[in-house]
């Protein structure tokens, strides 16, 4: 029997001649998050639920554009509006109606959202957020959560769980604090020390829920503690926003930060973030007081092809059960999981928030599903490269792709057939990584 990794090679030949060719051209072959040992799948195509890789290859997908697709790959209602958008024009170097409209359906969504502006992408928006903060407070100094990411500028790099050291100066990691998610650590940190502008946090736990947060009530304490020491709470809803909920994880939960910062969805899948939240924060870039103003350029800010798609999006996110159906797809695969696990006589155990799904390989836990309460040391062993890359690989070769081989970015439009023949999938990754005793 071949062994995983002599499938993968045979099964996507073409990627991993197109992998070599990239290497001449793009250092590491690639964009980082989507290079895979030995190479990344190259993919040019998708709709719906499914894309088809260099080879042919069809896979159901889990990736979805890294958590921007909620409706699913080339959803004839925002790819109809932006063809008809492309054919007026792709940037006027102006203003237009579209940035109104499309600021005006964050603030109906989004509970914090008193006033919006528009960024090119997640790490542009946390960086924007944490400027605004510092304008604000007068103060420099940002606290952060060890294995929370937030993107990979300067100040939001420190033990990430992604991002090196390499080229920040040690002036700039100077003003990041990083501490562990507990909200009793914060309040002895912000007792201590009077210079923090903001605190900053991934409202799932580190890495969209890998790492959840242990407390049911952190965020709310999170927010008392903030507030009561004049720290600016940013909450980082660039993966969860619009997929916990309509309004994100601060509608779910029922927390109202500060700031937020958005991508992903809230751009329609193109490039594209946001930056929202009270109006006396916001307004240092609206101000005419040259000693208070925050100036904020950007050539693709709010363009006219990402605003389109973002409202056609959106529009369909407010008026359509899509929440709903993203939800119950991942609940539905949840079980799937589960009965593999079981099935197999394979410890491990499957979590997740909403329409996203994690599994940690070797960790067996009793909490009922959402947000796991085993320790984050215990989840980083089951979600390891040693085990995450072959499952990875393995579930390629069965075709399905996965996130990173820890979990699943569940859409609105997989189907009850996609989702079983994922579990069926993954029942037999599991019998390949027990064949070659990964497990």
């Amino acid at each position: 029997m071949s062994s995983i990794m002599e499938r993968f090679t045979e099964k996507f030949r073409k990627s991993a001649e197109l992998y070599e060719q990239a290497g001449d051209v793009i250092p590491g072959g690639g964009h980082q998050s989507r290079v895979v040992h030995p190479f990344p799948v190259f993919v040019n195509e998708a709709e719906g639920a499914v894309k088809v890789d260099a080879d042919g290859n069809e896979l159901i997908d889990y990736l979805m554009g890294f958590g921007a697709l909620l409706l699913g790959h080339a959803h004839p209602t925002v790819t109809d509006a932006v063809a008809q958008r492309l054919r007026k024009g792709t940037h006027m170097g102006t203003t237009s109606t579209l940035e109104i409209r499309w600021a005006e359906l964050v603030r109906s969504l989004i509970p914090s959202a008193e006033k919006v502006r528009f960024t090119a992408s997640g790490t542009e928006s946390t960086l924007l957020a944490l400027r605004l903060a510092r304008g604000h407070t007068g103060k420099k100094k940002l606290v952060k959560f060890r294995e929370h990411f937030h993107g990979w500028h300067d100040y939001v790099s420190p033990q990430s769980g992604i991002n090196s050291q390499v080229g920040i100066p040690e002036e700039s990691m100077s003003t990041v604090c990083v501490l562990e998610p507990d909200v009793a650590e914060v309040e002895r940190f912000l007792s201590e020390d009077t210079d923090v502008a903001a605190v900053i946090v991934e409202p799932t736990g580190g890495h969209w829920g890998q790492f959840p947060v242990q407390n049911p009530k952190f965020l709310q304490d999170l927010r008392e503690v903030t507030a009561r020491h004049g720290v600016v709470m940013i909450m980082d809803e660039v993966i969860c926003g619009f997929r916990l909920s309509r309004g994100g994880a601060q509608a779910r939960y029922g927390v109202t930060p500060d700031l937020t910062t958005m991508a992903k969805i809230v751009a329609g899948g193109l490039p594209g973030g946001a930056v929202a939240g009270r109006e006396e924060i916001m307004d240092q870039m609206g101000t005419s007081d040259p000693n208070r103003r925050l100036a904020h350029p950007g050539t693709f800010n709010a363009n006219p092809v990402s605003a389109t798609a973002a409202i056609a999006t959106l529009e369909t996110i407010a008026d359509q059960p899509i929440n709903d159906q993203a939800d119950a797809a991942a609940e539905r695969l949840k079980q799937g999981l589960r009965d593999a696990l079981k099935k197999m006589e394979t410890p491990g155990h499957v979590h997740g928030v909403a329409s996203i799904v994690h599994v940690a390989l070797g960790v067996e836990c009793d909490c009922p599903g959402e947000m796991c309460t085993q320790p984050h040391d215990r989840l980083a062993q089951g979600t390891a490269q040693a085990l995450s890359q072959p499952l990875k690989l393995a579930m390629l070769n069965e075709g399905v792709d996965m996130m990173g081989g820890i979990g699943f970015m569940v859409s609105a439009v997989h189907s009850s057939e996609d989702v079983d023949r994922t579990a069926e999938a993954f029942e037999r990754s599991l019998a390949a990584l027990r064949g070659e005793q990964v497990i």
